[in-house]
């Protein structure tokens, strides 16, 4: 059998499954007699969740379709909060259910930013942060992030504990933020969620949230703060503001 290293034109596709984006082609002999295998990628793009068909064109590998989210995607929803309080936790699907929906698979960008929107059509604030258990923070009048600090040699965080409103331990690896009152509504019961929900006190109004992890190049792992999502008031719900 014939091993070849060869590097991958992958159309757009985030699929190669090494740093240096190359795949290694086995191919069959008169001995060997299988079909051509080619190792090094991953069956689901990270981007679009499809999965390309790869073909061995001259002295290379190339994905045969292009990729439909090349570029990411940056997810930005509203959230409605009259009752001026909002319910923080890592999961509130019990209460709030978007079901399978017709989404690409949740392993890819694309997969998630459906469920972020099917989510927030239904009244939940929610995005995938991996295991990074973040804190909710306000960063000015009617701003806010979801983000990981980072710390110094001395455990000092990246950022202030004062500006913290809530940590978020996330077993689900995402967040689940809405309105206290709507939550309640529905059958919800902060004293049930136990020690991991947070209600915190905020203007209100509606509030954009501005998903970044679809971005290309988003990095979990960086140095400095992560900031999974913005968060700003953008409408006000009280006749006197």
């Amino acid at each position: 059998m014939g091993i070849t290293t060869l590097p991958l034109d992958s159309n757009g596709h985030v699929i190669a499954s090494n740093d240096d984006n190359t795949v290694t082609v086995y191919e069959p002999d008169e001995f060997v007699r299988l079909p051509r295998l080619i190792a090094g990628i991953y069956s689901r793009c990270a981007q679009c969740g499809e999965q390309p068909e790869v073909e061995v064109e001259g002295d290379a590998v190339r994905a045969q379709s292009p990729c439909a989210l090349p570029d990411g995607i940056t997810t930005a929803i509203t959230l409605e909060v009259p009752s001026g309080k909002l319910v923080v936790e890592d999961d509130l699907r019990h209460v709030y259910r978007c079901g399978d929906g017709d989404f690409a698979d949740y392993n890819s960008v694309l997969g998630q930013a459906q469920v972020i929107e099917a989510m927030a059509a239904i009244g939940c604030a929610y995005g995938p942060v991996g295991n990074s258990c973040p804190g909710l923070y306000r960063t000015g009048e009617d701003t806010y992030v979801i983000a990981s600090p980072r710390y110094d040699e001395d455990d000092n965080p990246s950022l202030p504990e004062k500006d913290r409103l809530a940590g978020i331990v996330t077993d689900l690896w995402a967040y689940s933020i809405a309105d206290l009152e709507d939550f309640k509504r529905r059958g919800g019961d902060v004293d049930a969620l136990g020690w991991t929900a947070t209600v915190v006190d905020v203007p209100p109004g509606t509030y954009r949230f501005t998903h970044h992890t679809g971005e290309v190049g988003f990095d979990h792992y960086a140095d400095d703060t992560v900031v999974f999502a913005h968060i700003e008031r953008v409408t006000s719900s009280d006749p006197a503001a």
